[in-house]
């Protein structure tokens, strides 16, 4: 009685839901599907190392993410970033599958000469129609998408790079009078976010004071106020309240990006205070959605958190030598053309070939009709990573005269360049090296993703859009760099720029060739096509969960009443009790209380299902016949096994009445 009246005070509570009033009044479409359908939400936080995820759950700023690892068997994995590890390319991998897609943030674009800067809506859009044309279907496709670079093939997309706009709300101007409902239902969150722009205003003025005081430049400093309100709060309390209306809608994946702490931690640094500040707002964020998508009743949602990419503590090359990057540049081309012979001093040395260049967008250099060029060059340096563009094709020994100067006299940390036989070259302040095989020694031994980020940035030199030299603000054992006046960079292959992380429940399937130890994005899109079912897209899963290791003479044997596998929130589902299974890696389950062709529930086999999900064998022994429907307990095991008695077990206290109990089965005992 108890449960049945939990689940008429969940329909209750829906039914004056301020999201499911929303999506009716501004007549939205909702997803006509059965609710025990899987639907998904992935919450990207924004720059956030591993790193320092680790840290400030430590530190008690993200107590809901500390619940989902430590009550909700949440898994955290190690993410790596890929090159450049920002999130232009990174969301190109996951959501079309194509690594590398952008050589930076900011470039230039080889087909038209053109500048390319990753947050404007032209660039987005014309790099996603790219990178669409190399893949069948995008990630969000039937979904939504919110604060992302690229849309990712969703239905719906907000605030989005390549799709500026709410488009949502454009049927707001259809009746005046569903907005004052709307305005009404939703009286408190716009309290809410009224007082948390206020609180965070007051907390922006007195930080940019200090920041003035100490001598920080006094228009950033001014700038950072609306910034800072604007993304922290009002962008993130907006898209809280626009995904729990696609929550209530059923829509079957919405990916949205909070943004607070990346755009904190560029200013201020990955591990300030004003950066973790931004960190609780995020928590409670993710705590809001999570509560919300488990509220559903159209759909059974899962909630993913992850980072696209971290950030390193970074010095500003500007305040470091009192020159920008174009400066030096300026410097080192007249010098070298000042020079009567500039190669005459380089002299080739004995290399190794280069890694394989398997990446997209990949040809030969061309010269390039470059706008604002200094005596034929330019340079596009965003972060830690910069791009050197010449209208003129520079030979080896050329190229590796401007690296030198660079590095030796100018104060960047590594430049890197193909030579003349697509060999990658690498110049630090102890001259030109082979960059593979001193990888180690440039990047770090301890490197936490070393054999992959050397690869992805030598193939980084070879990038149709890249330019003919690749500078890098990161160097093993020198402070990072960034070429941006900012506290906070990353693109870079730093440990921590390079290191995100994914919080995924433990019985996700991963993929089969995942067993490097981490993921990176295009694991994590086959666990997104595993998860929706579309298999077809992907390479073969386990679809079981990775074993527990244990002692191979020991067994384990899980029992567990179902209730015919319905929720506390009314729903039935035989695959969300298989998941809950998977969870304990079990080899023998014992189940009580399930339906066989339940005509009220519209499941066939409630024990065939789990079975098939978890691949095990099962026997099902009916307790109870009722017309179709068969009800009753089931054995599910790896292990092989036969029948040797099957029958009713008498009661305990002799009442027919009471529920007959499971029968006898013995699993065979030489496979064990």
């Amino acid at each position: 009685m108890i449960h049945h009246l939990e689940i008429f005070l969940r329909r209750v509570r829906r039914w004056f839901s301020r999201s499911e009033w929303a999506a009716s009044l501004l007549g939205l479409p909702r997803s006509e599907t059965n609710p025990a359908e899987r639907g998904l939400v992935m919450i990207q936080i924004d720059g956030l190392a591993k790193q320092h995820l680790e840290q400030a759950i430590a530190e008690g700023r993200m107590p809901f993410l500390r619940k989902l690892q430590e009550e909700e068997d949440y898994h955290l994995h190690s993410f790596y970033s890929g090159m450049p590890s920002s999130t232009p390319a990174v969301q190109a991998e996951l959501f079309y599958g194509i690594p590398s897609a952008v050589p930076a943030f900011h470039f230039i674009d080889h087909e038209t000469g053109e500048f390319r800067a990753m947050f404007d809506p032209a660039s987005a859009a014309e790099r996603e129609a790219k990178v669409t044309k190399e893949c069948h279907q995008g990630l969000l496709e039937g979904g939504s998408s919110y604060s992302n670079i690229y849309t990712g093939g969703a239905t719906e997309s907000h605030f989005c790079s390549s799709s500026i706009g709410w488009s949502n709300f454009v049927r707001l101007n259809a009746n005046p009078l569903k907005l004052a409902f709307i305005v009404i239902f939703n009286v408190f969150s716009f309290v809410r976010v009224f007082a948390l722009m206020v609180l965070e205003l007051i907390i922006a003025l007195v930080d940019s004071l200090r920041g003035i005081i100490a001598g920080r430049d006094l228009v950033r400093e001014i700038l950072l106020i609306p910034t800072r309100v604007a993304i922290c709060v009002l962008l993130r309390e907006l898209i809280a309240i626009s995904v729990g209306i696609d929550l209530a809608r059923g829509l079957p994946i919405i990916h949205c990006n909070l943004l607070a702490y990346d755009e904190q931690a560029h200013r201020r640094g990955p591990d300030s205070r004003f950066a973790y500040w931004a960190l609780g707002g995020i928590d409670d964020t993710i705590a809001r959605i999570t509560r919300a998508a488990r509220r559903s009743s159209r759909r059974e949602y899962d909630v993913w958190v992850y980072s696209d990419h971290g950030q390193e503590h970074s010095m500003p090359y500007q305040r470091l030598t009192g020159l920008s990057i174009a400066q030096a540049l300026e410097q080192v081309v007249k010098k070298a053309n000042h020079s009567t012979n500039p190669t005459a001093q380089v002299a080739e040395s004995n290399r190794v070939a280069s890694p394989r260049t398997h990446i997209p967008f990949r040809h030969k250099k061309k010269p390039l009709p470059l706008k604002k060029a200094v005596d034929g060059f330019r340079v596009i340096a965003r972060g830690p990573i910069g791009n050197i563009y010449a209208t003129e094709t520079l030979s080896r020994d050329e190229k590796e005269v401007l690296a030198r100067d660079l590095t030796k006299n100018h104060s960047v940390p590594l430049v890197l360049f193909v030579g003349s036989d697509d060999r990658v070259i690498a110049v630090d302040q102890d001259g030109p090296c082979e960059f593979i095989k001193s990888a180690s020694h440039l990047l770090g031994n301890d490197h936490p993703f070393l054999d992959e980020v050397t690869e992805d940035l030598a193939n980084l030199c070879f990038h149709r859009d890249a330019g003919q030299l690749l500078i890098c603000g990161y160097h093993n054992g020198m402070p990072s760099m960034s070429f941006t006046m900012e506290n906070g960079s990353h693109a870079g292959p730093g440990p921590n720029e390079t290191h995100a992380f994914a919080m995924i429940p433990g019985d996700i399937a991963l993929e089969k060739s995942a067993t490097r130890g981490h993921l990176r994005p295009i694991d994590l899109r086959h666990a997104v096509l595993h998860f929706q079912g579309k298999r077809h897209l992907i390479d073969p899963f386990y679809i079981k969960n990775d074993r527990v290791e244990r002692d191979k003479h020991t067994i384990r044997i899980m029992t567990y009443n179902v209730h015919s596998c319905l929720g506390m929130d009314g729903k039935i589902s035989p695959k969300r009790i298989a998941r809950v299974i998977a969870r304990y890696a079990p080899d023998i389950v014992c189940l009580q209380e399930l339906d066989v062709k339940r005509f009220r529930s519209n499941q066939e086999d409630q024990a065939h299902l789990i079975a098939e999900h978890l691949e095990m064998e099962f026997h099902f022994h009916p307790a109870i016949h009722l017309e179709e429907e068969r009800y009753g307990d089931a054995i599910l095991t790896h292990y092989p096994m036969r029948i040797v008695q099957e029958g009713l077990l008498p009661s305990l206290d002799g009442n027919s009445s009471h529920e007959p109990i499971l029968p006898r089965t013995r699993i065979c005992e030489k496979e064990r």
